[in-house]
């Protein structure tokens, strides 16, 4: 792969990793006392042109 190429997918998955951190921080604040609560979380990456779905699954786990 190209040296483009890589950098605009490091690129494009930083902007995902940290967009998605602040979300999920943002609505963990929003939703209070989360201690001892998990939460399954799923990421679906699709990539139009390429057939590409991809889906990521995880648990979160709630903080106080």
């Amino acid at each position: 792969m190209s040296d483009d190429f890589n950098m605009s997918m490091r690129k494009f998955l930083k902007q995902v990793g940290v967009t998605s951190q602040q979300a999920i921080e943002a609505a963990m604040r929003e939703a209070g006392d989360t201690a001892g609560k998990s939460y399954e979380a799923k990421v679906v990456l699709t990539v139009e042109g390429l057939d590409l779905e991809y889906v990521v699954t995880g648990t979160i786990e709630g903080t106080a």
